[in-house]
């Protein structure tokens, strides 16, 4: 076979010049022989010959041989080290000139060679994209999608190209959205079905392609796909059953498809997802937990679907995910919670609804995630509720939970949110019990390290929080607070030029506040407090040079 392939190559050399058809039909049908049996070292051979850079005179649209040129370079290219010289030897060009193709072989052999040259470059990949292939075929899944190879292509091009972010804006401009839905309506098989999400989930991450994707109707062959396959224990079933619905659920993540889809809370869409929550499928309650998370990212949708016993359902659901529950559940149902007791009117009749019980139930739970959105839905039910702050500032186990997860290092989401919920339950209740509690679980040297936080909100709840302690319960704080260093922290938050205008203005306002306690008086007198203060009267905030005139007041005074 060697010497016959030497001998191909050689011929083919000679007839590629004068292009004489007859025998350069041969001499390519040899190579695709010799390809089929021997692919690596065929593709050796054809490097070392130099014969590539021939190819792309016979590239051509008038070339009598080009499908079988292309179907070459498709075969070659399916060795990672001849991609490169593909490249080289100037292929890529001409082969996307041959998009524009009406011979079905042509584009089907082209399209494999473009992509196998560019399989795994991202970018050659985007260098098709500047060269305009998608609207080209995107065009051809159109007019050839009769042709199950072609249309088979085309997908692979687009699951390569659509991980590019830059691919999105082309395929944004182009009806791929309807092509796609219109595909995906005819396809009974499973595997199709899998080739077409596997396009579907990275274009749909665009906001515009959402929109699209939601106008071409793809929402309700995903509902019917749920419809379908919830009751069945078959593995590819359940796969298509997980893959629709999470796609329906990152469709609503695009705030214009979200909406569109919520029709006031009556539409026929959103009617459906609440039906999902109640089911006894962990999928179908996942999607849905999830699909409420993202319908509440609007105040109208929240308080809507609030009035109308969304969160009944959700705790309902919580409840059925207790003891050992699914732990993606239970996070997707506090996600949603979460979100509904943003606006102000929802959050007292989720109170009286008894969210804060229901959440409770979590405290043991071992999972960050979990851990992470309780913190942030009692956060959020709390927010000027004194009643509501008093009572679980009170609740000891959940305080010494909360001061056990404010040294959740690995977690700093968990050790994030802990801290800024301690923080609230004394900034919303403003009540001597809750100190108390706090104090005594160990939590005021967690409120003095938040006060150094990297995010500026963090700090001036921890300021504030601090300032209520030193104002109404110094007393008893006192001993921890000289522990945890606060009054060094705060001459080094009010010296620190790049400290926010508020950080400095609530430092000097807590420094007024300690100096009723002898111990830390003291300390704040040994630190020489007063340069830096005084240095802070002519601030261009006008809110921090007037506290602090009247702070070096109060320091000359009880100095």
């Amino acid at each position: 076979m060697a010497d016959n392939l030497s001998d191909t190559l050689k011929k083919l050399k000679i007839t590629a010049v004068d292009k004489t058809e007859d025998s350069l039909e041969g001499c390519l049908d040899c190579l695709l022989q010799a390809l089929a049996q021997n692919n690596t070292e065929t593709s050796e051979k054809i490097q070392a010959s130099g014969i590539l850079q021939l190819f792309a005179s016979l590239l051509t649209p008038q070339s009598s041989c080009k499908a079988k040129v292309a179907n070459i370079i498709a075969e070659v290219a399916k060795n990672e080290f001849m991609r490169i010289p593909c490249v080289d030897a100037g292929l890529i060009s001409p082969l996307v000139q041959l998009l524009n193709s009406k011979d079905q072989e042509v584009l089907l052999q082209t399209g494999r060679a473009l992509g196998n040259i560019c399989y795994d470059s991202h970018s050659l990949q985007a260098q098709l994209i500047n060269m305009g292939v998608i609207p080209t075929l995107v065009k051809l899944l159109g007019i050839h999608c009769q042709n199950a190879a072609l249309t088979e292509m085309c997908l692979v091009a687009f699951g390569n190209l659509a991980e590019l972010e830059s691919s999105k804006e082309q395929f944004a401009s182009t009806n791929i959205a309807e092509e796609l839905v219109k595909l995906f309506k005819k396809q009974i098989e499973h595997d199709k079905r899998e080739m077409i999400f596997e396009v579907l989930a990275p274009l749909a991450e665009n906001d515009a392609i959402k929109l699209q994707l939601v106008e071409a109707g793809l929402v309700e062959c995903l509902l019917e796909i749920v419809q379908q396959k919830v009751d069945s224990d078959k593995e590819d079933d359940i796969t298509e059953l997980k893959t629709g619905s999470d796609l329906m659920v990152l469709l609503l993540l695009g705030d214009e498809s979200m909406q569109k889809l919520f029709e006031g809370g009556k539409g026929g869409v959103f009617q459906r997802v609440l039906s999902w929550i109640p089911s006894n499928n962990h999928q179908l309650q996942l999607a849905g937990a999830l699909a409420i998370a993202n319908f509440a990212r609007n105040d109208g949708n929240c308080i809507h679907m609030v009035d109308n016993g969304i969160v009944e359902k959700l705790m309902d659901l919580l409840d059925r995910h207790v003891e050992d529950g699914n732990v993606t559940v239970q996070h997707a149902a506090l996600s949603a919670l979460r979100n509904l007791a943003i606006p102000v009117i929802n959050k007292a009749k989720m109170l009286s609804a008894g969210v804060t019980e229901a959440v409770l139930k979590f405290l043991k739970s071992e999972m960050p995630p979990v851990q992470f959105k309780l913190l942030g839905t009692l956060r959020m039910l709390i927010d000027a509720q004194a009643e509501a702050a008093e009572q679980l500032g009170k609740n000891v186990k959940l305080v010494e939970r909360l001061v056990e997860w404010c040294e959740a290092k690995d977690h700093a989401g968990v050790m994030g949110e802990s801290n800024r919920l301690l923080s609230a339950l004394i900034r919303h209740s403003k009540s001597k019990d809750v100190i108390k509690t706090i104090v005594q679980s160990g939590g005021i040297k967690h409120l003095v390290t938040m006060a150094t936080s990297e995010h500026v909100i963090m700090q001036n709840e921890a300021l504030v929080a601090l300032a209520l302690i030193a104002a109404l319960e110094l007393g008893t704080a006192e001993k921890d607070l000289e522990s945890a260093k606060l009054v060094q922290i705060l001459h080094r938050l009010l010296a620190d030029e790049r400290s926010a205008p508020e950080i400095k203005y609530n430092s000097m306002v807590l420094i007024c506040a300690l100096m009723g306690s002898e111990c830390l008086h003291k300390e704040v007198q040994d630190l020489a407090f007063l340069d830096v203060v005084s240095k802070l009267r002519s601030h261009e905030n006008k809110s921090v040079a007037q506290q602090a005139s009247l702070t070096e007041q109060r320091l000359t005074v009880e100095s």
